[in-house]
């Protein structure tokens, strides 16, 4: 446990509600989003990057641990504590300032501990939102260092494509501030240095500032629900989408009918969309979107829409099985209740990989033939971005299975799926949740030594101090 006098000394530097030490009070921020617990010998809650410098710096010195946490929505351990109760958590949640809007330049400079939902309705008036479609509600710092994408990616790209500027407490003796807060979206006077803390777990820095491209929010927009031929011809139904609508496609998404099925069982307020209620084994999600208003005499997005799918359909060799175009809002509370509907259906033993397009489908066939040689009784509920290549290859056990008790049970499960993704597919494990605890090992296999070489060097250069939930 970390001695009474670092915990004086550091509520010293924060005060009261700056440091949380009761158990009751740290629980929220010891306990992950998928099942990871550790212990905490504090939460460090620093409401400004002059306060972040000055506990990091005391920690460095003193040779305390530190996790730097934002939002707490991640799947792989990487913001969570050990069980030792050795380590601090630096929580982003009280850096919410500044809030600075540049209109003219699109751009706005916000603290790291800003919820993604608060960004985005703060700029609703103004006619600009940040383009980072996801389930869950982070907040921007751990966005940036996870390098997010989302359900828009196809269109907007991830969030290092819409970061211009950072600051960056480093993890050094004296918590040097590093100022690349720019608002140029061209700047080429040297090393991108920014990008050493994107997508990076925070193991270089934490970040406390940042600087983000807003888009023009859409002003129309018209989904459907795609159902695919045969699953081989889901590839061919996105080329065939993106020739026909060009920058106008913003989304397409696939689900399985299974995550479908358990979304539709634990969200009561979904409706059924499928003629005679029966989900099909796969489906996709599309969406068409204009930033512009409706001008007179403009053909209707759901009219381009349909009149598109009609075209595909009527091509000799389909891609296209069947189209249910709807209202935005409900097919997108059908894609948003995949999480929580597949989480409802037993242990979740969640993936977050990627594939080139082309391969997606082939590995999911893949997995789902030879799952039941491997691991009985595990259902395969995935969805993901197939428009990015992004795969949340989602493994159900139920929860009475006394397999769960046996911890190789997991670390088995994990190693396999992995080794296919990686060796037989050429695809990354980790598409947008970086690496933590759970993924370390594999970071460790699958990084080529002069990478990870380079990796502690810069690590060292950085942030000596031990930082993050994640070893170069």
């Amino acid at each position: 446990m970390t001695e009474a006098s670092h915990i004086e000394a550091l509520k010293g530097l924060l005060g009261e509600k700056g440091l949380l030490t009761g158990a009751s009070d740290m629980a929220a921020y010891e306990t992950g989003a998928r099942y990871d617990k550790g212990r905490a010998a504090f939460v460090a809650r620093p409401a400004t990057t002059e306060e972040t410098s000055a506990t990091v710096s005391y920690c460095v010195r003193n040779g305390i641990a530190l996790v730097p946490q934002s939002g707490n929505t991640g799947l792989v351990s990487g913001s969570t504590p050990d069980s030792s109760g050795r380590q601090g958590i630096v929580s982003l949640d009280r850096l919410t300032a500044p809030f600075d809007l540049d209109r003219v330049n699109r751009t706005i400079k916000a603290g790291a501990g800003v919820r993604l939902s608060d960004l985005n309705s703060k700029l609703e008036d103004t006619g600009l939102f940040f383009p980072i479609d996801l389930g869950a509600d982070p907040r921007l710092g751990g966005m940036i260092a996870t390098n997010t994408g989302g359900s828009r990616f196809l269109r907007y790209g991830d969030v290092r494509r819409n970061t211009l500027g950072l600051t960056v407490v480093l993890a050094d003796e004296a918590g040097t501030v590093l100022d690349l807060s720019s608002d140029l979206r061209k700047n080429n006077t040297g090393v991108d240095w920014k990008q050493l803390f994107i997508g990076t777990s925070g193991a270089f820095g934490i970040i406390t500032e940042c600087v983000l491209n807003l888009e023009p929010a859409p002003k129309q927009s018209a989904t459907a629900l795609l159902v695919p031929s045969s699953n081989e011809q889901v590839s061919a139904l996105l080329v065939a989408m993106e020739d026909a609508l060009g920058s106008y496609l913003s989304a397409f998404e696939g689900m399985s009918g299974n995550a479908v099925r358990a979304a539709l069982d634990h969200v009561p307020s979904l409706r059924n969309p499928f003629q005679g209620g029966i989900v099909p084994d796969f489906v996709i999600l599309a969406e068409i979107s204009r930033s512009t208003p409706p001008r007179e005499g403009e053909q209707p997005l759901d009219a381009v829409l349909e009149e598109v799918l009609a075209a595909i359909w009527e091509r000799e060799d389909a891609p296209l099985a069947d189209a249910f175009v709807g209202p935005p809002h409900e097919i997108w509370a059908l894609r948003h209740a995949l999480s929580e509907g597949v989480k409802h259906s037993g242990r979740l033993i969640a993936f977050d990989l990627s594939f080139r397009r082309g391969d997606i489908m082939p590995f999911l066939a893949h997995m789902k033939a030879d799952m039941p040689d491997h691991f009985e009784d595990v259902t395969i509920c995935d969805f993901g971005h197939i428009g990015d290549g992004g795969v949340h290859f989602n493994l159900v056990v139920a929860k009475d299975d006394p397999r769960l008790a046996d911890p190789d049970f997991e670390a088995d499960l994990r190693d396999w799926v992995f080794t296919v993704a990686v060796e037989q597919f050429d695809g990354s494990f980790s598409a947008e949740h970086a690496i933590g605890r759970k993924n370390q090992a594999f970071y460790d296999r699958y990084t080529p030594e002069k990478i990870r070489e380079l990796a502690a060097g810069l690590k060292i250069i950085t942030s000596p101090g031990p930082l993050g939930a994640m070893t170069f």
